[in-house]
């Protein structure tokens, strides 16, 4: 049962903090229109950085058929492609479109959910671990989560929607 308790304390702290974090941008829009080409920066970078430089890496060093990783690699591609395709996303102008919401603000919901949904699994098979583990854990998520938050927050806000709004989509894609 501790387990359970510790993982829903552990993930609703991490929500919290990034939720602050958003709140504080927010709060001023001066402040969050010259910030918002500072924090798509940051969410291209901290993806980028942690595929290439950590996770790819780690994968080819613990795996048995490198072939395998690139064909996984290949599909996650692939998949997003698929789902940027299924939403018609094209260079278009938001003045000229029907929705003012740029269609690669519902591919970072989902692709933010999906990762949201595995950092709780990550942190509720650490706390198995040891409760020790489990706080390592979710120090981890929560140092890269603010950064990746912040990053979405201003994906939405550029891709059109407004702030409030984009603040509450990037709350129930973290539930």
């Amino acid at each position: 049962m501790n387990t359970w308790v510790y993982t829903i304390l552990s993930v609703v702290m991490i929500s919290f903090v990034s939720l602050v974090s958003v709140v504080m941008i927010m709060s001023a829009p001066r402040r969050l229109d010259r910030t918002i080409p500072l924090l798509i920066s940051l969410a291209v970078g901290a993806l980028f950085g942690d595929a290439l430089v950590h996770l790819l890496p780690q994968a080819f060093i613990d795996s048995t058929s490198p072939a395998l990783v690139s064909l996984y690699v290949l599909m996650g591609i692939l998949l997003f492609f698929l789902l940027e395709r299924f939403l018609h996303w094209h260079h278009a102008h938001h003045a000229q479109s029907l929705n003012p919401v740029h269609p690669v603000a519902y591919v970072n919901l989902v692709a933010d959910a999906s990762h949201n949904f595995l950092d709780g699994v990550i942190i509720g098979a650490s706390y198995l671990i040891s409760t020790p583990i489990g706080v390592a854990t979710t120090l981890a998520v929560a140092l890269h989560e603010i950064p990746q938050e912040l990053g979405d927050f201003g994906i939405l806000v550029h891709a059109g929607f407004t702030p409030r709004r984009a603040l509450l989509m990037n709350l129930l894609s973290a539930l």
